[in-house]
């Protein structure tokens, strides 16, 4: 296989065979993201696609379960494009379960309902969704590129198509300014649409990035871990989800939290309030991560 730059995946795509199918990201203007500041972003051409989906195949075998399509936007490739890819992987592993992407919601929503329905007819299971925030003006300051209205319109219409949603929130991304408007405008968002997966990231600025400048000038400022676990409390007691599965399957969370939504919602917050108990002296500090 053939790889250019640095390859980034879900946590929950270890197991998965990566293939890239486009380079970088199309958006790539989000203040707090640097993994893509070095890429132009293209679509691969599919012959190239295919060529690696085949070499995997003669190396690995056909015992492939799952495929995951890097870089970070893949959803944006035409819906004929996508199709051939996925047609073709599935040719080539007969025991595939489970084919996945990233796709933001503005790039989502350009597909019409019939494009996801048949994207999902030919494999696509799950779509990775970094939502951050549903909070509009944390939206607006951080250029993500999207609101809270595209975020759910893309929820409802991958939902119809029976498309698995692994929606990314990301833990003080609004600041000690917005922390509350944050989780309660997320919680909004996402009880609009119930995604399968709501998995947990907690902000730490890099370096290179224009969050970073202004976290070093203090323009923006940090939450402690113990704000940072109440603003989780905070969205997890006003998450009015149907089904949905609350995940902290990052290194950078402070707690585990995790359990489904509506029935492990005590359970939860208990959990966090046991954490927060806990000297703020024993967490990592807040400027301290990894990607």
């Amino acid at each position: 296989m053939r790889y250019e730059g640095t390859v980034y995946r879900p946590p929950s795509e270890a197991n998965s065979l990566i293939i890239q199918a486009t380079i970088g990201c199309p958006h790539n203007r989000c203040t707090f993201c640097p993994l893509y500041k070095n890429s132009t972003f293209k679509v691969r051409p599919v012959q190239d696609i295919k060529e690696d989906l085949l070499t995997a195949r003669n190396y690995y075998g056909e015992y492939i379960e799952s495929v995951f399509f890097a870089d970070g936007n893949t959803i944006i490739m035409k819906t004929a494009q996508l199709i051939e890819v996925f047609d073709y992987a599935r040719s080539l592993f007969p025991y595939l379960e489970r084919i996945t992407v990233y796709g933001s919601s503005r790039f989502v929503n350009k597909k019409s309902s019939e494009d996801l329905r048949r994207l999902r007819e030919a494999g696509l299971r799950r779509l990775h969704m970094g939502m951050e925030s549903g909070d509009d003006i944390t939206l607006e300051r951080i250029k993500k590129g999207t609101n809270s209205a595209e975020i759910i319109s893309a929820g409802l219409k991958l939902k119809e198509a029976g498309i698995e949603i692994s929606e990314y929130y990301l833990v003080g991304i609004g600041g000690q300014e917005r922390t509350q408007e944050h989780a309660l405008n997320s919680a909004l968002a996402l009880s609009a649409f119930s995604p399968n997966f709501i998995r947990l990231r907690t902000l730490i600025p890099m370096p290179g990035t224009p969050l970073f400048e202004d976290y070093q000038n203090g323009i923006f400022q940090l939450l402690s871990p113990h704000e940072a676990l109440q603003e989780i409390r905070l969205l997890v007691e006003n998450l009015h989800c149907d089904n949905s599965q609350v995940l902290s399957d990052h290194i950078n969370n402070y707690w585990n939290v995790q359990g489904v939504i509506p029935g492990d919602r005590d359970k939860m917050l208990a959990s966090i309030d046991k954490a927060l108990t806990i000297s703020e002296s024993r967490f990592r500090p807040p400027h301290i991560g990894r990607l």
